[in-house]
Formats: structure tokens, C-alpha cells, sequence
């Protein structure tokens, strides 16, 4: 879930981005995991969907490379795009649950980035790389 105030409007990155309404500090906390608003789908539960569902799903989520379960956020996280140089991330010491921060300052109406390839078992192919 969010936890800071943001908006989903066009990208120069890729489609529609995800956006600050106002200045964050470096170091905030802008997003974690909430169970009953954010979702976890084991590969068994994400198979069992409608295919849909699953398409839905598969392009709204994240695959968690420590277990392999399909994270699906409940608001519009969804809509942060990567970037190799990402204004936010999580820091080296951060334990579980894991909570995203501003890696620098961060102006109002700034785009917000990640590196999918930092938790995203499946970046390689949402980027469009071909695997060796």
C-alpha cells in the first residue's frame, strides 16, 4: 500500500506512471505490504484463477523471488515503473516485512521508479530481455 500521497498520470517512461502530489524527504517510507488490502497469490491460488484473472493479475503484479507468490497491490502502486537509476528502493539492512523508500529527495509531480530487477522474478521478461 502507498503510504504517501501520489498520483497515476501519462509516462515518458513507459504508458502511465505513477507520480508525488507533494516533496518527500530521502529516506521516507512510501510503500509495504498491508495484508487484507494488498494480496499474495501462491502460484497454486494464481493457476486456479480464470484466465482473466490471471491476465489481470500478471500485469498489475510483482512475482516475489523469495517465494514465488504473485503481489498484487490494492491501489495503484502497480503503476510505478523501473528504472536502472530508481528514486526509490529498499535499504541494504531491511528485514521483512519490507518497506520501499525515497533514495533521494523527491520533487512534487516527480515520476516514482524502482528497479523491477531488485524483487521482480519476472523482470527480465515485463522489460522484454531475452533470457541466455
Amino acid at each position: 500500500m502507498m503510504l504517501i500521497r501520489t498520483r497515476v498520470a501519462p509516462s515518458s517512461i513507459h504508458g502511465m506512471g505513477l507520480f508525488t502530489v507533494e516533496p518527500v524527504a530521502k529516506g521516507t517510507p512510501i510503500w509495504r505490504f498491508e495484508p487484507g488490502f494488498d494480496r499474495a497469490f501462491t502460484p497454486e491460488q494464481f493457476n486456479a484463477l480464470p484466465p482473466r484473472a490471471r491476465d489481470h493479475i500478471r500485469w498489475f503484479s510483482y512475482v516475489s523471488e523469495a517465494d514465488g507468490h504473485r503481489i498484487l497491490s490494492g491501489d495503484h502502486a502497480c503503476f510505478m515503473n523501473h528504472s536502472p537509476e530508481p528514486n526509490t528502493g529498499t535499504l541494504p539492512d531491511s528485514t521483512t516485512p519490507v518497506t520501499t523508500v525515497t533514495l533521494r529527495d523527491l520533487a512534487a509531480d516527480e515520476e516514482i521508479t524502482c528497479n523491477y530487477f531488485a524483487f521482480d522474478a519476472e523482470a527480465p521478461q515485463k522489460l522484454g530481455l531475452q533470457l541466455a
